[in-house]
């Protein structure tokens, strides 16, 4: 039995606002923030999206000015408040040397446009381009999907039903914005010249990534349930089949095949688009995790190891594979990655600032550029029709878009 419902939305232009958690949200670990002016506004402004350990685990600044020029992209101070807490962080948690990238110099010139996204604490993520060329965000934490227009900068928000918290999105040929439910097990489909939603219900608690396939059907992995999923947008009927640890990316081949990146072992799949029948490739290193990977022109597959701080690339016909250490070492965590022309972009998420790192295959060299708000993090990017590279800072709310120059 097919379950779908359809709801009003509309859409509304938005001033800076806090958005702060529900209850049931995250609670706080077993720290507490050193004594001193400014710790009980901390406790009562931030801990409603944050944990201490976000604060103290971060890379932190020297100053009072850096600090609020971070926070003031996720919650509006009155500025004495501001100036307190701005002081505070500042002398308990100054910058951290261990966290700065190794940027890799080069010829190659790119420039990075970003938008402060109008609703602050959101998290905004995973940018895609519509086929009228706007570009479209997902603001997970308060669940809702944005519209921007690069060429004016206008930008408006359409609220979801407030348990979607979507994860990411993806848009069809007419126009229309899809996204995963991550908390209310639903794939949606937004129409912008209505505001009407479509809602499908999956078996699986946490619908994550989609692609769509030539076939017609969406594809799509959810990562704490270790399930795949098909939805057919013409029936409504929804596949689902269990799989590995925790599916996280996932991509289609030009030849049809559907390949999942797998965040909880060492493993990439790959899925026959009729069957659902997965087999899997296995990178050697028990301790391996594909968040992210993108195809290049042959077919064979470009990837992120994260948890060794690598990027590498499987030929599927044969199962072989080769890594390169990113630039920052083990610890630069790579995170998002696209093929663009087969070169391949990718953000080493794990260094303060994130950074956009440039693979070029052919010479088997990088380049590396420190994002301009590079608070992170870059946790996926879309290759817009013009070659250029979309992204976004979840955590100053921001979407980016990164010239790249064509040849």
């Amino acid at each position: 039995m097919i379950k779908r419902k359809v709801i009003l939305i509309t859409a509304v232009i938005f001033s800076n606002t806090l958005f702060a958690q529900p209850p049931g949200g995250r609670g706080n670990i077993n720290m507490t923030l050193p004594d001193g002016d400014g710790k009980e506004l901390i406790e009562a402004i931030c801990y409603s999206c944050h944990t201490v350990f976000n604060i103290a685990g971060s890379a932190g600044y020297d100053s009072s000015e850096q600090w609020q020029n971070v926070f003031g992209t996720m919650v509006n101070l009155p500025a004495r408040q501001a100036g307190t807490i701005g002081d505070y962080l500042a002398e308990h948690f100054p910058a951290d040397p261990s966290r700065a990238p190794t940027l890799v110099p080069g010829d190659f010139e790119i420039d990075i446009i970003e938008w402060q996204v109008p609703t602050l604490g959101q998290r905004s993520r995973d940018p895609i381009e519509a086929p009228d060329g706007s570009i479209w965000w997902t603001g997970m934490y308060a669940s809702l999907i944005g519209r921007l227009d690069p060429e004016t900068g206008d930008m408006e928000e359409y609220r979801l039903p407030l348990a979607a918290r979507p994860h990411s999105i993806i848009p069809d040929a007419d126009g229309n914005i899809w996204y995963s439910g991550n908390s209310n097990s639903t794939i949606g489909m937004l129409d912008p010249e209505t505001g009407l939603i479509t809602e499908y219900r999956t078996q699986a608690r946490d619908p994550h990534t989609m692609t769509w396939h030539p076939n017609g059907n969406l594809y799509f992995t959810s990562q704490n349930a270790s399930m795949l999923g098909r939805l057919d947008p013409e029936t409504g009927e929804i596949d689902e089949i269990e799989t590995e640890q925790r599916p996280y990316g996932i991509k289609v081949a030009r030849n049809g095949t559907v390949f999942i990146a797998y965040n909880g072992t060492n493993k990439i799949g790959a899925m026959d688009p009729e069957t659902m029948e997965v087999r899997y490739y296995t990178i050697s290193d028990p301790q391996s995790r594909i968040r992210r990977l993108d195809l290049a022109s042959d077919d064979s597959i470009w990837y992120v190891n994260s948890t060794m701080g690598r990027i590498g690339h499987l030929d599927p016909s044969t199962g072989a594979y080769q890594e390169w250490d990113s630039p920052s070492g083990p610890e630069s965590h790579p995170y998002a990655l696209s093929v663009i022309d087969d070169v391949v972009w990718y953000n080493e998420s794990g260094m303060r600032p994130d950074t956009l790192v440039r693979f070029e295959p052919e010479s088997e060299t990088f380049q590396s550029w420190a994002i301009p708000s590079g608070v992170g993090i870059v946790r996926n990017s879309w290759v817009t029709r013009d070659g250029n590279l979309l992204i976004h800072q979840s955590s100053t709310n921001k979407v980016g878009l990164v010239i790249i120059p064509q040849d």
